[in-house]
């Protein structure tokens, strides 16, 4: 064999080790989570929708549009960002023991969710949210959506003596936070993840980890004593355990967590 021919074989041995190394699938990190088509779909629909009506919205607040205009987007942004039917999934005016709620949310034919739309200028507050709770325990709904357009937040009831209620979500629409911030955070309002109930998967995470349930932890028999005997370690100081709860009622938790 030549000497050129042998260089033949190596440049040609050479390109397609190459074209291996190119054309090998990429590997995911190990532990990397790789979404379903469906969920891929809900995100990209969620992000286009947030970017096609900020202008909209931005231009109702500027001529402080009423209830019914801003009722409009909100249809609107509920079917083509969060993939709700007009017809089949949503009912207006759902009526509640001569109330009214603005919108009804259906999913293979079952309830469950109410919203109750505010002008885009008005700010959400309680009494919004009393309003849809009432809904809410008439009916025996566990989701309540609250929106003005520009905010939007969703609250879980837990029925009881007394009902007990959780904020699971709140996106600006026009806040500084990133546009995947918000593609995530309203994934769980669209049809696809309401249908897995995976807006419960969210909720659980939060209410786990709310100001209330920590305070609750800290105040357990186990946190007070390991505070007492890291107060003797680190003092030497012998602290009465009634006493360190007085303190942290009184002094370190806020009381708003203590209710």
């Amino acid at each position: 064999m030549s000497e050129q021919s042998g260089q033949t074989i190596v440049g040609n041995e050479q390109a397609e080790v190459a074209r291996e190394v190119v054309n090998a699938p990429t590997k995911k990190p190990a532990g990397t989570r790789v979404a379903p088509k469906w969920e891929t779909d809900a995100r990209d629909r969620v992000r286009a929708a947030i970017r096609r009506y900020s202008k909209p919205l931005t231009d109702l607040i500027a001529r402080d549009a009423n209830e019914g205009d801003t009722r409009l987007l909100i249809t609107d942004f509920l079917c083509a960002g969060l993939g709700y039917d007009k017809y089949d999934d949503l009912t207006t005016e759902y009526q509640v023991k001569g109330e009214f709620a603005d919108y009804g949310i259906r999913i293979d034919k079952q309830l469950v969710a109410f919203i109750e739309v505010k002008r885009c200028s008005q700010k959400l507050n309680a009494k919004h949210l009393r309003q849809v709770q009432m809904y809410a325990v008439n009916e025996g709904v566990e989701w309540m959506i609250l929106s003005n357009g520009q905010v939007w937040q969703a609250y879980h009831m837990t029925a009881g003596l007394p009902v007990v209620i959780d904020l699971a979500l709140e996106v600006d629409l026009l806040s500084d936070t990133g546009l995947s911030a918000k593609t995530d955070a309203l994934f769980y309002l669209t049809k696809e993840a309401f249908k897995r109930r995976l807006i419960d998967d969210l909720w659980r995470a939060r209410a786990a980890t709310s100001p209330k349930s920590l305070a609750q932890v800290i105040l357990s028999d186990v946190v007070t004593e390991a505070v007492r005997k890291e107060l003797r370690r680190q003092t030497n100081h012998n602290a009465d355990v009634g006493e360190i709860l007085r303190i942290l009622r009184s002094e370190v938790l806020r009381p708003e967590t203590l209710l």
